[in-house]
């Protein structure tokens, strides 16, 4: 099996899972409740890829296996990313990357393709020279998978502390230089998963501990 990251490009929307191949939740200046799909214009969203990769660089990165995209991971400054300004507990810090979204196809999660992902983006910015990333959070232990935000439990297993508390939304924050992980190779890591991961592909249980 072909596994790869590949860079969040205009051309690759089209091969995200759905609903993200149309979702603009982020990009949307309206007030919107946090729902994948809410929003959704499919050249609205390659554009606004076309846009930050011209203005500042990649901002996102795609699994693939055999072709097939199975998730995604989304980030870029705050500024790049309207909807944070309806966000209760404000705008992310001047010094952060916002980490928008990770989304995993249904067929393919649990099975540890998200926190691989988050490695991914983390390898990327501190790469960069990034050294904040930062994230909304959705509270609730039993948020929806398809939620525009990552679960905090989620995050705070990776590392993520609260930098802005709310009972639903809180702001969570990760300093890249604290960590080595984003050192790994990205490859090794996904082998390491035990997959296939595509829909309809029988895969072995996942080890003990994995998420």
């Amino acid at each position: 099996m072909a596994r790869r990251f590949k860079p969040l490009t205009p051309q690759r929307v089209d091969d995200l899972p759905g609903p993200c191949d149309c979702c603009t939740y982020w990009e949307t200046v309206e007030r919107l409740e946090p729902a994948c799909g809410r929003a959704c214009d499919r050249d609205a969203l390659r554009e606004w890829v076309r846009t930050v990769r011209h203005g500042w660089g990649d901002c996102g990165r795609v699994a693939y296996e055999d072709g097939e995209a199975l998730g995604f991971v989304k980030y870029a400054p705050g500024s790049y990313f309207p909807q944070a300004r309806n966000m209760p507990v404000g705008v992310p810090d001047a010094d952060a990357v916002l980490l928008a979204c990770i989304h995993v196809a249904p067929g393919s999660r649990r099975h540890g393709l998200g926190g691989v992902l988050l490695q991914a983006a983390m390898r990327d910015l501190a790469g960069r020279g990034e050294r904040v990333l930062e994230a909304y959070a959705a509270a609730e232990h039993d948020a929806s998978a398809d939620s525009p935000m990552v679960t905090a439990d989620f995050l705070l297993d990776h590392g993520f502390t609260v930098a802005r508390p709310h009972p639903a939304y809180p702001l969570m924050r990760l300093e890249l230089t604290t960590l080595a992980a984003w050192t790994d190779s990205l490859e090794a890591a996904l082998a390491a998963l035990q997959l296939p991961l595509r829909v309809g592909v029988r895969a072995p249980a996942p080890l003990a501990g994995s998420r």
